[in-house]
């Protein structure tokens, strides 16, 4: 298809390739895996706030929603019940993924694909037919198996499968993916919650099945990546035939020659947990920590999980509460996903990151600013005030859209030698469900005594987490997978740690 390129690497040797019909269509079907994601966050938000779906689940929140005028607007919706039901599947999806870890090493990154679209068919099919709020929870539970599987596996399967000139934007698809499955729900909701005789909720879960049928039959027709041919088995020239369709090229002995290296060290591990958390790893192990956290705490929980919650706070009806957040949360977010493609091999990851960060912070600051003036505890603002505050959010969610959002879910995927790959995306993906959890189990309550000030509480987060970036993340673009490691021998900081890290290796191989 495209014109070729070449990477040049240690020694002078380059990657030969071109962008071939075969890759793109694989990564296309790979990517959908983002879909369960994305619908799952805007299915959530929608449901928890239909009258009928608290009425029969909820009936303490839809009474003091209708009934009680002397709770603060920032109060009516604090129930540990109800951040149960959407924050259950967070801590599932946390548990799985751990487990995703050895089954992607073991079987290979298809197989942990089958699993989580599967999990999350049997979710969507009883979160539907619930009738009561345990079938309703247990639905839950199988939907955050399917994610935790799929978050864990798609990321480094569109990371492996890409060119290396062109990862960022593969890789994105999966955050394309998530934004298209938003605005999906939250269209979707935007209908069901006109349905008369309140059973519209049940079509919004049961419809996650669609996306999970896609992700689901898709993964059947996948190819598996040369990395994990090679980390698997001993095959060399399996994996030299399926890079040779993969790259569009005869001539990959550069690129099958460092995945060999690679899976060479693969195969010496047994305990890649244990391996990761040695200093050598520091640098990939910090950022699989940080990441997924900090992008919990930009504070998108605030507009993703519970924007029809929020809009309702500043008094506007069920209705427009809902196709606002499809509007927001969904289209503005898919738009700048997409930009993100165009922009991340072009500009880097680092300038995404800053740009974005302060867009965020100065969006969140004036947010806070004008609800702490504006909304007291009872009452509600003017139609300007409120339409203002969603201008505002649109900027937020634009500039999450391009850098965090897509960012987070790329940059851990590349970073991680083949060694300790799939348990540093497990890690990653645990670590950014756990705080997804935290948050939207404590949301609620934290919006109900913070007010207007939880947007300062996740602004000076966002202040510290684009001051982190730029100093301590080195720039990842174009640079081919399996040569990350050199990025931390010659930062300024890391290069102290790895540094001594690699020689204290290289003692305990000698003895």
């Amino acid at each position: 298809m495209a014109a070729g390129f070449a990477i040049t690497s240690e020694g002078g040797q380059y990657y030969n390739g071109k962008m071939t019909v075969f890759v793109v269509l694989s990564c296309i079907v790979a990517a959908t895996g983002g879909l369960i994601f994305g619908y799952d966050i805007g299915i959530s938000g929608g449901v928890t706030s239909m009258e009928p779906f608290l009425k029969k689940f909820f009936p303490e929140v839809y009474r003091k929603m209708k009934e009680d005028t002397n709770i603060s607007n920032y109060c009516k919706f604090d129930s540990q019940l109800l951040t149960t039901f959407t924050s259950s599947l967070y801590i599932a999806g946390l548990i799985a993924s751990l487990f995703a870890s050895s089954v992607t090493r073991a079987f290979g990154r298809k197989a942990s694909i089958l699993v989580g679209g599967t999990a999350f068919l049997a979710g969507s099919a009883l979160g539907g037919a619930a009738f009561n709020i345990y079938m309703l929870i247990f639905g839950r539970v199988l939907l955050g198996v399917g994610i935790g599987f799929a978050n864990q596996s798609v990321p480094l399967y569109l990371s492996e499968m890409a060119p290396p000139k062109n990862r960022g934007a593969f890789n994105i698809g999966f955050q394309v993916c998530v934004a298209i499955g938003v605005l999906s729900a939250n269209l979707l909701n935007y209908g069901t919650q006109k349905i008369k005789g309140g059973w519209g909720w049940r079509i919004s879960l049961a419809m996650a099945a669609a996306p999970a049928s896609i992700l689901t039959i898709g993964a059947l027709f996948l190819p598996e990546t040369p990395n994990s041919i090679i980390q698997r088995s001993n095959d060399h020239q399996k994996a030299e035939r399926m890079l040779q369709r993969v790259r569009g090229t005869a001539d990959v002995q550069a690129e099958l020659d460092d995945l060999i290296r690679a899976g060479s060290i693969s195969k010496t591990i047994n305990h890649p947990f244990k391996k990761i958390i040695e200093r050598k790893y520091r640098p990939q192990l910090v950022m699989a920590i940080l990441i997924p956290f900090f992008q919990q705490v930009t504070g998108i929980n605030v507009i993703s999980f519970y924007a029809p919650v929020l809009f309702r706070t500043i008094k506007l009806s069920e209705s427009t509460s809902l196709l606002m957040s499809a509007i927001v949360t969904g289209g503005v977010g898919t738009i700048s996903t997409i930009l993100s493609m165009i922009l991340a091999d072009r500009l880097g990851r680092k300038v995404l990151f800053l740009v974005g960060g302060i867009q965020m912070l100065v969006s969140q600051v004036m947010i806070g600013s004008i609800m702490a003036a504006q909304l007291g505890d009872h009452g509600g603002f003017s139609s300007g005030y409120a339409y203002l505050i969603l201008v505002l959010v649109c900027v937020y969610t634009t500039g999450f859209a391009y850098s965090w959002g897509p960012l987070g879910w790329l940059v851990p995927s590349e970073i991680f030698p083949l060694e300790i790959r799939s348990a540093g995306q497990s890690i990653t993906v645990a670590v950014g469900l756990l705080f997804t959890f935290l948050v939207a189990q404590t949301f609620l309550a934290m919006l109900c005594h913070f007010k207007a000030g939880i947007f300062f509480f996740f602004g000076g987060w966002v202040a510290f987490m684009t001051t982190f970036v730029h100093f301590f993340l080195p720039e990842t673009k174009n640079l081919p997978i399996e040569q990350m490691d050199k990025l931390w021998a010659e930062h300024w900081f890391w290069r102290r740690i790895v540094g001594e890290g690699v020689e204290d290796s290289k003692m305990q191989e000698a003895l």
